[in-house]
């Protein structure tokens, strides 16, 4: 089997690290997808691009690109883009879907238009007049703050008083001049993840944090994770459908993940498509793959397999 991928697939450059400011999590994530590609036989090798021009792809004749950066510079559609330029096949969404996905902004809006079940949300942009007081008393006096164009909750608060959301802006404004006011839902998180059109088990992920933040994602052991989601089937059938929807709204293709709340009257709420994914073996896509089955090598081998199409 080793020696038939290695054919089919040729030499191929795992992308991690990069100079996002999630690139931490991209070096755990793309050291994991290349050590099981090694082990599966296959000749794959790490590709930094904080360290490397990305004409290093052509120097060294790269067969493919298994995308494993976070954020900006990776995930947001600019690398997509260059690589369609070079015509080097590489996994997950092409450039207009993880650019949209990126961007929480635009998406929020294309939820919106399609009629898709998503939470109130205002914009706000540096340097543009903004009332805040007006701002929290539509949405329902509580908030979420976020970057638009940030992943991993980096640079995402909550605030409760126009002053909270004043200093929570200020905060989002250090990662980007763009910034999505959520209404805030209490209620269960989850989320789905997307293998090639269909939608693995739904994780509920629950801690006592007040929303799921970079710490409880990679630093807390207080974080539970249950998959498959203890809901309902018509619950579980109505979210996945949902999720399935919106990440071919945005164009996105391959894997991914999807990020819901489900608000107190069971109803669930879009906030964001994901197109770069953690993928340590204890990462949400890898546990969801395990939950159906699927090997963290298999999985690996699988979306690598979506490059030959």
């Amino acid at each position: 089997m080793s020696s038939t991928l290695s054919q089919q697939f040729g030499k191929v450059a795992v992308m991690f690290g990069g100079k996002s400011a999630e690139r931490e999590v991209s070096l755990n994530s793309g050291q994991a997808v290349l050590n099981a590609l090694v082990s599966q036989g296959i000749d794959a090798h790490k590709f930094d691009p904080k360290d490397q021009p990305i004409t290093d792809l052509i120097a060294g004749e790269f067969d493919r690109v298994f995308i494993v950066l976070h954020g900006r510079g990776g995930e947001d559609g600019s690398l997509q883009g260059a690589l369609d330029l070079f015509g080097i096949p590489y996994t997950g969404s092409g450039q207009q879907g993880s650019a949209l996905a990126m961007d929480k902004v635009r998406s929020k809006y294309l939820f919106v238009g399609a009629n898709l079940s998503t939470a109130p949300f205002a914009v706000a942009t540096e340097g543009k007049p903004f009332d805040a007081e007006a701002i929290m008393k539509s949405l329902g006096d509580k908030v979420m703050v976020k970057p638009a164009n940030e992943g991993s909750s980096i640079g995402m608060s909550q605030a409760n008083s126009a002053e909270e959301l004043e200093k929570a802006l200020e905060n989002a404004y250090q990662y980007d001049h763009e910034v999505l006011i959520e209404q805030w839902i209490t209620g269960q998180e989850v989320t789905v993840s997307i293998l090639n059109g269909e939608a693995l088990p739904i994780i509920e992920m629950r801690t006592p944090h007040q929303f799921y933040d970079y710490d409880a994602k990679y630093k807390s052991d207080s974080t539970v994770y249950l998959c498959p989601a203890p809901l309902a089937q018509e619950l579980t059938d109505k979210i996945k459908h949902l999720a399935v929807e919106a990440f071919a709204l945005l164009g996105c293709k391959g894997w991914g993940r999807v990020d819901l709340l489900i608000d107190a009257n069971e109803q669930p709420k879009l906030l964001e498509v994901n197109t770069v994914l953690g993928m340590t073996t204890t990462s949400l896509v890898p546990k969801a793959a395990k939950a159906e089955g699927i090997s963290f090598e298999q999985l690996v081998v699988n979306i690598l397999r979506g490059t030959l199409a």
